[in-house]
């Protein structure tokens, strides 16, 4: 519901017309909006259709359709980008994302460790933006560990429609048995300090879980995990963990954590990533664009940049 909130305003107000296609496994939020709006529009002007996963190539390669924009991954991206080629449509992709903090030396772990926690696990860690690994500075390492597994051990798992849960379930089996075995991998890389289990009842429930001693190169670290874990991997030189948190494919956002706020900018201004957060993390809103670096997508939402991505410019050069 979110994606379409960021997109379909932009849209409209840019005088298109739009068809929805929402992902097959969540389609029920935007059926009820088409539902809602089908009594305030013309008829046409905002559409949407459901599928069992066997449309999108056939939308996104449809002569009459001159702009897409999608959000999810980037290998769906990359089909979508292909199918596109064809007509040459116009383009926007918001797409995967392996969010990096980097907490420096000097930072207050009692500080630090809530919004690295509230980062990373909001919607149980499913979020393209999301902290998906955390550098921690060696001298500070194991107490922001300490306090993430105290976190992570006092979260509540749980029905979200219930009062007082704070994670709730993984949105599909597919997902839930990629995250169980993104567990196993770190069981063998690394060391769990917190989490680790599933919880005993229906439904695809994760413990949020922590791995510590981890490193780039471990599984766990270098592929987006979309789920309820977060490993830590601990750095003693500052320029070395830059390096290492730009290497990846993926560059769609990222934080820097410190006291020092000259420090604090200059390791952001060498992020390789389409945001940049200092002392904070999933901070957005529909007046800051919004959009990804490297493999990360094209384009840009929210803004005036946003707006003009459902435009065409058009130059009258008139001779007098």
């Amino acid at each position: 519901m979110l994606i379409i909130a960021f997109k379909l305003p932009l849209a409209l107000l840019a005088g298109n017309t739009v068809v929805i296609k929402p992902s097959p496994t969540t389609p029920l939020t935007a059926l009820k909006l088409g539902e809602i709006m089908a009594d305030l529009l013309p008829a046409g002007v905002v559409n949407v259709v459901s599928d069992l996963n066997d449309l999108g190539a056939r939308l996104s390669a449809h002569p009459d359709v001159a702009k897409i924009t999608f959000t999810g991954s980037t290998a769906t991206g990359a089909k979508v980008m292909a199918s596109a080629a064809g007509t040459i449509k116009r383009l926007t992709l918001e797409l995967g994302g392996n969010d990096a903090a980097i907490v420096l030396p000097g930072a207050d772990p009692a500080k630090v460790a809530p919004g690295l926690f509230s980062g990373a696990f909001m919607n149980a860690g499913q979020v393209c933006l999301a902290i998906k690994r955390a550098y921690v500075h060696a001298s500070i390492y194991d107490e922001v560990c300490e306090r993430l597994a105290a976190l992570a051990d006092a979260a509540v798992v749980d029905d979200g429609m219930k009062q007082g849960t704070t994670i709730g379930p993984l949105q599909n089996r597919a997902q839930y048995e990629k995250v169980k075995d993104f567990i196993a991998s770190a069981r063998e890389d690394g060391r769990i300090i917190a989490g680790g289990t599933t919880e005993d009842r229906p439904g695809y429930f994760l413990r949020p879980t922590i791995v510590a001693d981890v490193s780039n190169g471990d599984r766990i670290v270098d592929e987006e995990q979309f789920g309820p874990i977060l490993p830590v991997i601990r750095f003693d030189d500052v320029d070395a963990v830059i390096r290492a948190a730009n290497d990846s494919p993926l560059g769609l956002g990222g934080s820097v954590w410190g006291e020092d706020r000259e420090e604090n900018i200059r390791v952001a201004e060498q992020m390789e990533s389409g945001t940049v957060w200092v002392n904070k993390h999933l901070d957005f809103g529909p007046n800051m664009p919004f959009g990804g670096a490297k493999q990360s997508g094209l384009g840009v939402e929210f803004a005036e940049e946003g707006l003009a991505e459902f435009t065409q410019i058009r130059v009258i050069n008139e001779a007098r």
